[in-house]
């Protein structure tokens, strides 16, 4: 299956020394970070993804041989993201479940370290996957829900009084990947123009038609802020039970991975790029 490919282009390697371990969810157990709720019912959605069953598949996990650029250890290296030293008064952050009270901070600050903290969060499940992230939550959805999560509760723990998801009956603390493209991001495009404004927290989104019915799938990007420092990357979990989380460069999955799963407008499968909506001003 030219599915199985893919996984020639991007595999697992090692995350930067330092980055802390972090986990996520999926939509088949309770965790104590993100609580299960009720799996949405069917809502009215976007041409784009409209008429499709929500699932969380994604590559498989195969192994094989890499090109040089992304195979196991240099995947990551080249790539570093900047720790996430804050600057903030100790009062301000909140870290590792503690919840501090927290002093204002200016939005684009805000927006900034959310971002250097959903890359730290993402890269840190490549080397291993955080105990707090239960195995049976891990999939594609589950590590952004988590990623956004765990970086909300470090820079901006306020705003999880509410859940941060929509579902078709408002608020959730779930989303599948379906419901998570269709009303908690909104699309930029599919068009090579959009890869200049893409940042980290931003999502690659995929449609893949089996006999059971459409599959979709989710990619993270991590974009370092100094574009000049490093390419951009795809972070995702293949969605099998067990395997591990992986990452590659953009241009790479652009250009060499088996058509199905290119970022490119010629391409069926792919929905487009899509950003969380409250990170759009």
């Amino acid at each position: 299956m030219r599915v199985l490919m893919l996984t020639l282009l991007l595999h697992a390697g090692p995350a930067p020394s330092g980055t802390p371990a972090v986990s996520a969810q999926g939509p088949a157990a309770r965790s104590s970070v993100e609580p299960r709720v009720q799996a949405p019912a069917p809502v009215a959605r976007p041409a784009s993804v409209a008429g499709a069953r929500e699932t969380h598949g994604g590559p498989p996990a195969s192994a094989g041989p890499l090109p040089a650029s992304t195979r196991e250890g240099a995947v990551i290296a080249s790539a570093p993201v900047a720790p996430a030293k804050h600057g903030l008064p100790a009062a301000s952050a909140a870290r590792d479940g503690a919840v501090i009270a927290a002093e204002p901070v200016a939005p684009e600050t805000r927006a900034r370290l959310l971002r250097r903290e959903v890359a730290q969060v993402a890269l840190a499940q490549v080397k291993a996957p955080d105990a707090a992230w239960q195995p049976a939550q891990r999939d594609c959805a589950g590590l952004i829900r988590y990623a956004y999560r765990t970086a909300y509760r470090r820079v901006a723990s306020e705003r999880l009084a509410s859940p941060l998801w929509q579902d078709a009956r408002g608020p959730s603390d779930f989303a599948d990947a379906e419901t998570l493209i269709s009303l908690s991001f909104v699309p930029l495009g599919r068009g090579a123009d959009v890869l200049e404004q893409l940042r980290t927290g931003d999502v690659l989104a995929f449609r893949q038609e089996h006999d059971a019915g459409p599959v979709f799938h989710l990619m993270l990007v991590v974009r370092p802020e100094d574009r000049a420092h490093a390419p951009a990357r795809v972070v995702y979990h293949p969605g099998e039970a067990g395997a591990r989380v992986r990452t590659g460069i953009l241009d790479s999955l652009a250009t060499e991975a088996p058509l199905e799963w290119r970022p490119v407008p010629a391409n069926a499968a792919f929905l487009g790029f899509f950003r969380f909506k409250e990170w759009m001003s």
